[in-house]
C-alpha cells in the first residue's frame, strides 16, 4: 500500500457484486519471531548506553565506539520489532461471497485467489497452543489441485466456517 491509500488490496480488487464476508490475518504470535530478538537487542543496547554513560574514566574513542554500538543495537532491535508488526499487517485473508483471497508480503506481494465453486475441501490444523491462543493452519484444496497451506492464521475455525457457509449459499 502506498501512503494515502486507504483501501486494502482486497477492497481494491473486488469484482462486480462481490462483498467481503469475513477477514482475518496472521495471528499476533507471528510477531514473536521478530519481537523477541528485537526486545533482546533493545534491552542490551539500553543497558549498554546506561553502562557507558555511567563510566567517567573511559577514553573518548572507546566511549564513542561503545555508545555507537549500543545505539546500533537499540535501532536494530526497534527495526526488527517494527518489521514484525508490518509483516503481520501486510497479510490479508478474506472470504467473500465469490472467492477466497489471501495476500501476503511487504515489498514483494504474493496473492492466492480461489473461486468458492473450485474449492474441493478446507481443513484446519491447530496445535495445542494454537487452540488456546486462537491460531492454526488453514489448508485449501482446489478441484484436482494440490493443497495450499496458510500458517499461523488468526481465527482459523471461523475462516473455515465462513468459507463453508458461502459455498452452501452459492449452491442454492
Amino acid at each position: 500500500m502506498f501512503l494515502g491509500d486507504d483501501l486494502s488490496y482486497v477492497e481494491r480488487n473486488l469484482i462486480a457484486g462481490e462483498e467481503v464476508v469475513f477477514q482475518t490475518k496472521h495471528h499476533w504470535i507471528v510477531m514473536l519471531r521478530s519481537f523477541l530478538p528485537g526486545a533482546a537487542l533493545d534491552v542490551a543496547g539500553i543497558a549498554g548506553l546506561i553502562y557507558v554513560l555511567a563510566q567517567k574514566d573511559w577514553p573518548a574513542n572507546g566511549r564513542n565506539a561503545a555508545l555507537l554500538a549500543a545505539a546500533v543495537a537499540v535501532i536494530a532491535g526497534s527495526l526488527l520489532t517494527v518489521y514484525g508488526m508490518m509483516k503481520r499487517n501486510a497479510t490479508e485473508m478474506v472470504v467473500t461471497n465469490k472467492r477466497v483471497i489471501v495476500k501476503t508480503g511487504l515489498l514483494q506481494r504474493n496473492t492466492f485467489e480461489m473461486l468458492l465453486s473450485r474449492i474441493e475441501s478446507i481443513g484446519v490444523q491447530e496445535p495445542v497452543l494454537g487452540r488456546m491462543l486462537g491460531y492454526g493452519t488453514v489448508i485449501l484444496r482446489g478441484v484436482g489441485g494440490t493443497p495450499d497451506e496458510f500458517d499461523l492464521i488468526a481465527k482459523p475455525l471461523a475462516f473455515r466456517s465462513h468459507v463453508q457457509e458461502q459455498i452452501e449459499k452459492e449452491k442454492k
